[in-house]
C-alpha cells in the first residue's frame, strides 16, 4: 500500500495531479486543473506534469486509459489511488489541527503575559490561568 498508503508526505504537486486524475484527464487537462485549483500557484510545466503521472502510474496510484479514436491519452486514480490520497487528505488535517492548537496556547500564554503586567485583579486572574 502506501508505504503506499501510511508512508511520508506527498509532495504538493504529487498530490494535486493525484487529486486532478479523480476524474478521467488528459496531460494538458491535469496542468489546468492544477493551475486553477491552486490559484495560479503551481504551474506545472510538461516536464515536471509527465513525470508525476509517470510516479503515478509506477506506483498503481493512477492508470492509463484506452486510448480511443486518436484522441488524448486519459488518466484515472486507481483505488489504491484514492486511498493514498485520503490518507494524505487526514495527514494534512492533522497537520492544521496541531498548529491551530500551537498558535491558540501561545496566544493564551501571551495574554497571560499582557495581565501579569497589570496591578491587582488582572495579575492575580493570570496566575489563576497558567
Amino acid at each position: 500500500m502506501r508505504d503506499s498508503v501510511k508512508g511520508g508526505a506527498l509532495t504538493e504537486v504529487t498530490f494535486f495531479v493525484l487529486l486532478a486524475v479523480h476524474a478521467p484527464r488528459h496531460g494538458y487537462a491535469v496542468m489546468q486543473f492544477v493551475e486553477e485549483r491552486t490559484a495560479g500557484r503551481l504551474r506545472l510545466g510538461a516536464g515536471s506534469l509527465y513525470g508525476a503521472i509517470s510516479a503515478l502510474v509506477e506506483k498503481g496510484w493512477a492508470a492509463a486509459l484506452e486510448e480511443q479514436d486518436g484522441r488524448k491519452k486519459e488518466y484515472l486514480v486507481t483505488n489504491l489511488g484514492r486511498q493514498v490520497a485520503q490518507a494524505e487528505l487526514e495527514r494534512l488535517r492533522g497537520l492544521v489541527s496541531t498548529a491551530e492548537q500551537i498558535m491558540e496556547e501561545a496566544e493564551h500564554e501571551e495574554d497571560i503575559q499582557v495581565l501579569r503586567g497589570f496591578p491587582g485583579a488582572a495579575g492575580a486572574l493570570a496566575e489563576q490561568l497558567v
